[in-house]
């Protein structure tokens, strides 16, 4: 795993909804190792333990990441309030990311995200070609990013938990719906882990190849601290396997929700 760690200058931020900012840092080093699906872990100012936070966008050419977070405590508030020109301390690219290269095999991709788990799903689906979108929401007011993936996408499926835009369902519905068409390569997701579950849970039944993304608290970021493990079953055994080193990206099958 090559990362670098140093200290980037923020150069836009934008509000996207109530609590959920997009940052986009120069970084060309990071930038240039980065794939979709990785993570960064930033050090919030005034802190001591770095914030994990996935990588929305990669641009090699212009040497930047995007990155779209909830503030969900006091770590990310104080993330939240450096503006356009101050310097981020940031460890990057973490992880590993989705298999966009090897999985598709020329069919349809699926990308599937919930929640604050939808921006790693607009970098992955600009990696692929022929993809479709299925993004859920609890409301209107929390939605993000749906035109960039309008842009990006042959067909973007929004769900809302209140029926306030799109279709009034959770994301398996339309999934199911689409799966049931047989032309699907891969799917790939990030979001609550319940909703994880039941994405693998259907592509399993489907036979599709799937990966989800975990999210688990994290000390380092780079697997030393053992602090962010999951239970992944491989070759018919339980292991216990560290979220930001060996993931955040696994295989459906082989995690244990």
């Amino acid at each position: 795993m090559s990362y670098k760690c140093g200290e980037y200058r923020i150069i836009a931020k934008k509000a996207l909804a109530k609590d959920i900012y997009s940052f986009t840092v120069l970084c060309p080093d990071a930038a240039k190792l980065a794939e979709c699906g990785q993570f960064v872990h930033i050090l919030a100012p005034g802190f001591t333990l770095r914030r994990p936070i996935s990588i929305c966008e990669i641009d090699r050419k212009a040497g930047t990441l995007r990155l779209v977070f909830l503030v969900k405590g006091k770590g990310t508030a104080a993330i939240a309030r450096l503006n356009e020109g101050d310097m981020l301390d940031m460890i990057a690219p973490l992880g590993k990311g989705f298999s966009v290269h090897e999985a598709s095999a020329g069919k349809r991709v699926i990308v599937v995200g919930g929640g604050i788990g939808v921006p790693p799903m607009l970098g992955t689906a600009q990696h692929c070609k022929d993809v479709t979108a299925i993004l859920g929401f609890r409301s209107y007011g929390n939605i993000i990013l749906a035109d960039e993936f309008k842009a990006v996408c042959n067909d973007v499926i929004i769900c809302t938990d209140d029926g306030s835009v799109g279709e009034k369902a959770i994301v398996t519905a339309p999934l199911r719906r689409e799966l049931e068409k047989g032309d699907v390569g891969a799917v790939f997701s990030c979001g609550p882990t319940r909703m994880l579950g039941a994405v693998a849970e259907l592509t399993k039944e489907y036979g599709v190849f799937c990966e989800v993304s975990l999210e688990e608290r994290m000390g380092c970021g780079v697997g030393a601290c053992v602090g962010c493990v999951a239970r992944i079953r491989r070759g018919g055994e339980e292991e216990l396997l560290r979220v930001c080193k060996e993931g955040p990206v696994f295989n459906a099958e082989e995690v244990l929700f």
